[in-house]
Parts: structure tokens; sequence; C-alpha cells
């Protein structure tokens, strides 16, 4: 059976001494600054100058208390009756004399007392921390001891500390807010979540982590939905996905449900597929939101408008081919835009009317024999790549059977993808 008991200390406001000025105790004295202590160290020399901690005062005897958050130097040997009104000591001196002497002391006067050199001399342990903001303003306290070995113990919170941050661990909130009044009721949050392409793994680790905090989630079609499979059962999850002429969820009636259920109190994500902004309507929702009060904050995502075409060995822009690029829908005055091609275009939502763009795009400047590709499915299980030219490219998808979602790619850079036949 252990003989640790776990326990968080509030210092804020109480005097812990220090005893030692080197790296090791300046480690120890800046962690208990941040958390608001009174802190004395007692050595005859320190470097928390060079640590860019500003020192208080330079008393030779403890006589005046600092103030929260503050540090004072006592500068010379450690005595007896130096842990006088302390609530904690630290003892990290090098000599095995002395931070026996400050332990002997702390337990004389039931100050608990963290030796560094030897931890089986004190009687309190320092563990590996860290700490994860939450959404809600919260904060995850994850502490870490693992049998006096240090190393192990800073492994150990490493890993658990990115399941938290990548929300593979469960993050929601179970209690009211800290917020709430009499009656719980607490405005939530939205968050709009760029979900990137599709694949679970191109989400951003805010986009995750936000996700696994959130108490409704309003998902489009082409979001990376397998996360959704990961949330806890009383998440409530709200299909709004859109196809080709199909809008069964029309876009004012989402933003309705994003303020509808944020000033229910919910946390919301509105988890989308690419990035908000790239022809998501994030614009839309985060304009209905703050007309609302509403609390919201865009998360961007990977665009698929980028990463779909780098999944088949396209680049948008390269060196000597290719030094810009535009991203349009595919029924959006895709033949307006000048160029030839060294100017890449990128359509999105343009397999239906495939063919007709690619006739409007030849002109004197984008001739018939400029490349283009379709990318199916980008990261999905049926990625797939049909290449021709202008003059080909709506025959040849056709005749594929290619089938949304996909991305058209205009442009010398599509010579550039392995699938572009060579000669």
């Amino acid at each position: 059976m252990s003989d640790i008991y776990p326990l968080g200390l509030k210092v804020a406001g109480r005097l812990v001494v220090v005893v030692g000025g080197g790296p090791v105790a300046t480690r120890r004295v800046r962690s208990l600054v941040d958390a608001g202590a009174r802190v004395r160290v007692v050595a005859p020399h320190t470097v928390l100058g060079e640590q860019g901690i500003a020192v208080a005062s330079e008393t030779l005897d403890p006589v005046d208390e600092p103030q929260p958050g503050t540090i004072e130097w006592v500068r010379r040997e450690y005595r007896t009756g130096d842990l006088d009104g302390a609530w904690l000591a630290h003892t990290a001196t090098g000599s095995a004399v002395t931070d026996q002497q400050v332990a002997d002391d702390a337990e004389r006067a039931r100050v608990f007392c963290v030796t560094a050199g030897d931890a089986s001399v004190g009687s309190a342990w320092v563990p590996a921390v860290a700490r994860t903001a939450l959404t809600d303003g919260a904060e995850v306290t994850v502490a870490v001891t693992a049998g006096r070995d240090p190393r192990r113990a800073r492994a150990i919170r490493d890993a658990v500390a990115g399941q938290l941050q990548s929300g593979a661990l469960p993050l929601r909130r179970q209690r009211a807010r800290a917020d709430a009044d009499a009656d719980g009721a607490a405005p939530g949050r939205v968050w709009l979540v760029g979900g990137g392409p599709g694949d679970t793994g191109l989400i951003t680790a805010r986009g995750r982590s936000v996700l696994a905090q959130a108490d409704v989630v309003v998902v489009d079609r082409l979001g990376p939905r397998a996360l959704l499979d990961e949330l806890a059962p009383e998440v409530e999850v709200i299909d709004v996905g859109k196809t080709s002429g199909n809008h069964p969820v029309p876009q004012h009636e989402i933003n309705a449900l994003l303020v509808q259920h944020a000033r229910a109190g919910r946390d919301v994500v509105r988890l989308k597929g690419g990035d908000p902004y790239v022809f998501g309507r994030g614009g839309e929702e985060l304009a209905a939101c703050r007309a609302a009060d509403i609390a919201v904050e865009v998360v961007p995502g990977v665009t698929s408008a980028v990463s779909v075409p780098a999944a088949v060995g396209i680049p948008v822009t390269h060196r000597g081919v290719a030094r810009g690029f535009s991203v349009l829908t595919g029924h959006d005055g895709a033949a307006q835009v000048p160029g030839g091609p060294d100017h890449t275009l990128v359509l999105l939502m343009g397999v239906t009317h495939l063919a007709d763009t690619a006739t409007a795009l030849i002109t004197a400047d984008r001739p018939a024999d400029t490349p283009a590709a379709v990318v199916e499915d980008g990261y999905g299980p049926r990625q797939r790549v049909t290449v021709g030219t202008l003059s080909t490219i709506a025959a040849r998808a056709a005749a594929a059977g290619v089938k949304p979602p996909a991305i058209i790619v205009v442009g010398d850079v599509v010579r550039l993808s392995p699938a572009w036949p060579t000669p």
C-alpha cells in the first residue's frame, strides 16, 4: 500500500521558504510565484536575476513578510528559525547536510518539506505537472509521481498531456458552469471548427480538443464524421449535411440552431469540412452568433482546396510552373478568372457542371490543351484522380463515373501528378 496521499496545495498568499539559489531552486521559485505564493529564498547566492525574476528585497534577516507573488531574498546560509511562519519548505542546496537540517527543522515545526537532493528525506514531493486550459475557462491539472523516478513521471505526464490537448481523453464539463445563475442557466459558446478534408488525422489539435468538450455538434456531410464515434453518448449530434441540389436544413436554420443551443447553456461545435471561411459560410454563422451576443470562436481547418490536390501529388503552386492560384466554386464565374496555365485554378463543387465550365475556361490565354484533373474523395476511401485537358476532362470524368465530393484542378501543375501520363 502506498504511503503517499496525493494532494493539491493552495499556496496563494501563503509563505513558502525555498532554501538554495541554484537552477533547481529557481524552477521551484518560478512555479510558486506563478501560484501566488509569498516566497522567501534563503541562499548566499542565487541565479534568480539571471532567470528574469525580480528580487523584492535583499534583507539579511527574515523580518518583513514578502508580498503575494513576490520574492524575498535572505542573502546568507540557512539557519534554524528561517522556516518560522512557513506553510511549505523546499530545499535544493546541493548539500546533503543542509538539506537534512532543513528537513529536520520542518518536521519539528510541522511544515511539509520537499527535498530535491534526496526525496526520501522530505515529507512532500513535487510531481511532474501539466496544465490544460479548457474552453469553459477551467483548467485540467495532471500531476504524476512515479516511485521517485522524475524522468518516468515526466514521460507519463507528457503522454497524458498530449492526449488531453488532442481531445482523445474526455474533457466535457460534468457540472454546471461556475457562472451559472440560481436556475443553473448560463450562456454556452460556439466554435466554428474546420475539420479538414475528412481524414481524422487532419483536423487541428485545437479543433479536436473543443470537439471533445462539446455538448452539441452540428455537423456537415464532409466533416470528419469518424470523430463522432468517439463522443460521449449524451452529446447531441445534429446532421445538417448538404448535397448538390439538396439542402434539407437551410443556412438560416443552421444559424438559428447554433444560437438556440448556446442560449440554452450548451457548448456547440459547428463541425465543417475544410476551413470554415473557404466556401463554408463560416462568416455568416459568426455574424449570427455575434448578433445574438453568443461567444464564438473560429478554429481554422486545412482547406480541401489545397490539401486534396496535394493528396494526389498536385501542388497548387510550383516554382517555374505556377506562381499563384485561385479558388472558386464550379458554378460561380470561373471563366472570368484571368491567367493562363501558369495560374492554377481550383474549383470546388464543380462536378455537375464540369462540361460547361471546362468549355468556358478555354480562352486565348488558357488553351484547350491546358491540363486538368478531377480528384474524388480526397483522403477518403474512394480517393481517385482522373486527368485530361480542358477539351477532354469532362468526357473522361463521365466515362470514369466521377462523383462528388471532388476537387477540379486546372493548370500546368497537373502535369506534376504521378497520374499524368509520361511521354
